[in-house]
């Protein structure tokens, strides 16, 4: 179909997915969202996936399973406890750190992108308010641009992929204002890392608590707070 712009777009069914993808739909580009099974130990988060796609009306939603529960080494996986009531500004790198998550659903989101023919990539990674994950900052998404270019045929052959951040440089604050504005449906979201039955978000891991003050900030109600849980898939 000449003229369409493809994107691949890596949708976890969070709050910042969410709003990149729509990003990504306004700016004209037709969609195809990619939602990976990578271990986690909670699968609320692919329900909202499911629900969002279904909101933002793409049509090719593909899911794929790749164990990194077998490495370990993350409280996302299971290996470890997930940290409840941090200070917002805890040093280090948290253990809700997923080792090498981001490259791993890149390199999955690229290699679909080159069977696609599309050249564009979005993900929605943040660096004001990234809880001291490497993988979510600039520099990391240059490199994977550059790695695009020398580790694919369409790279070596002349085309170039470019990795879309819309977020990086947002507060979550402005991220809930930009998505307002697309008017998006943030009760179809999930974001907790310790939610209890049916979803119900916890209130004290470090997402529940950054997406709480994000929403404080933007002057806005938390439909997911205000409803007392997480909607049915």
């Amino acid at each position: 179909m000449t003229g369409v712009r493809k994107a691949v777009v890596l949708l976890s069914g969070g709050l910042d997915s969410y709003t990149t993808a729509a990003i990504a739909a306004a700016e004209g580009f037709r969609l195809h969202a990619l939602t990976v099974r990578y271990g986690q130990v909670h699968d609320d988060e692919l329900a909202a996936a499911r629900r969002v796609a279904q909101a933002l009306g793409i049509r090719e939603h593909l899911e794929l399973g790749v164990d990194l529960a077998s490495i370990g080494g993350s409280a996302l996986t299971g290996s470890l406890p997930v940290p409840l009531d941090r200070p917002p500004d805890s040093p280090g790198i948290p253990v809700t750190y997923v080792p090498a998550r981001n490259t791993v659903l890149l390199a999955l989101a690229l290699g679909w992108a080159e069977v696609l023919d599309a050249r564009d990539l979005f993900v929605g990674v943040n660096a004001v308010d990234y809880s001291g994950y490497p993988d979510c900052r600039p520099e990391y998404i240059a490199a994977f641009e550059r790695l695009a270019a020398l580790a694919t045929r369409a790279g070596v052959e002349g085309a170039s992929f470019r990795v879309h951040a819309p977020l990086i440089a947002l507060g979550k604050a402005d991220i809930i204002r930009r998505g307002v504005a697309l008017g998006l449906d943030y009760g179809l979201t999930h974001s907790c890392y310790s939610p209890a039955a049916g979803g119900r978000p916890c209130g004290r891991c470090d997402s529940c608590r950054l997406r709480a003050l994000g929403f404080d900030e933007a002057g806005v109600p938390d439909p997911l707070r205000s409803a007392g849980g997480q909607p049915a898939p």
